[in-house]
């Protein structure tokens, strides 16, 4: 069975040579994306492909349940280079309804290791239960929760020293929160898009994080009885 992969191997690189015989040149020579996309290591969610892209288009980093942790250093080495070396434009944090992940985290059993990971999941759903109790039906509830997920990775990314670093820098750059839904291969943009450190600030610590008015001296008091 296995062998059959090397079969499969041989027939996709045969027909792209033939369809365009430059392109593994190319390839070879650099890779040079705009994006960098964040998501699930769910096996049906093949990134390049239901975005449209090639290799070399997309950089990308995939983990159970599409987690952008701070103190994972795989995660971060991935982002550190996207940002200082491919200067990517674009990070796309990118859940899909029905994720496992989510599942084992909201089903209150243990599964090992992967508790440990998916650690942040269990604790977002804890501040958000008494929204969540609402929501009777489980699969209903679990898509809630991966929406919800996808938000909170885009907010952990812009609070992320290197995402900081880059705008300080003035590095155009962009954070989506995107959700694919496998029952029809579509996409879906959940508008939480962050560009920029004001943006971050609103999303980190709410509405009441606007840009600080002005500071207006106040006027000096004239001492009484004098005149100008």
């Amino acid at each position: 069975m296995i062998e059959s992969l090397f079969d499969n191997n041989i027939r996709w690189a045969a027909t792209r040579a033939r369809v365009d015989p430059e392109y593994f040149r190319r390839l070879a020579s650099q890779q040079s994306p705009e994006y960098l996309w964040v998501g699930c290591s769910d096996s049906r969610v093949p990134a390049n492909e239901i975005v449209g892209l090639d290799p070399g288009e997309l950089f990308v980093h995939r983990n159970v349940a599409n987690l952008a942790p701070p103190q994972d250093a795989n995660f971060l080495s991935v982002l550190q280079f996207a940002l200082e070396v491919l200067k990517v434009r674009h990070v796309i944090v990118c859940g899909h309804y029905g994720c496992g992940g989510v599942r084992a985290a909201l089903s209150g059993e243990r599964h090992g290791l992967i508790d440990h990971w998916l650690h942040p999941v269990r604790a977002m759903c804890c501040r958000h239960a008494e929204a969540l109790e609402t929501i009777v039906d489980f699969d209903a509830r679990v898509n809630d929760v991966c929406e919800r997920n996808v938000l909170a990775q885009v907010a952990n990314l812009a609070g992320n020293p290197f995402v900081q670093d880059a705008w300080r820098r003035g590095q155009p750059l962009a954070i989506h929160g995107w959700i694919y839904a496998i029952e029809d291969g579509l996409l879906r943009d959940l508008e939480t898009t962050v560009d920029g450190p004001r943006s971050a600030q609103r999303l980190l610590y709410g509405p009441l994080a606007k840009d600080p008015a002005p500071v207006v001296s106040p006027r000096r008091r004239r001492a009484p009885g004098r005149t100008r």
